[in-house]
């Protein structure tokens, strides 16, 4: 059993990094409100998971203006998708592993 703990990511142990992965994961883009709105975390609660998951390459940001309003937007990258499948995979078989 030790053996499959070790295979989960440090990464996605937090509540709200799980959850920021499991939206990016199902869409193809999210920006910075609706991912607040649908996690409901304040702004910087937000920004330094996401700023963690950025750092580890698993997130892409894209930062833009739309008229004259900032627009911020978040992607999962391919290390961050086979990183997460990887982590639901060791999650999946600590389940069948009781």
């Amino acid at each position: 059993m030790k053996g499959i703990i070790a295979q989960l990511n440090k990464a996605f142990e937090s509540r709200i990094r799980l959850g920021i992965m499991s939206v990016l994961i199902v869409n193809d883009e999210v920006d910075f409100t609706r991912l607040k709105e649908l996690l409901d975390v304040s702004d910087g609660n937000l920004a330094s998971h996401v700023s963690a998951l950025e750092k580890a390459n698993y997130v892409q940001v894209k930062k833009q203006f739309i008229g004259k309003k900032p627009n911020t937007t978040y992607k999962v990258t391919r290390q961050g998708k086979k990183a997460f499948d990887d982590h639901l995979t060791a999650l999946e078989n600590l389940l069948k592993n009781k």
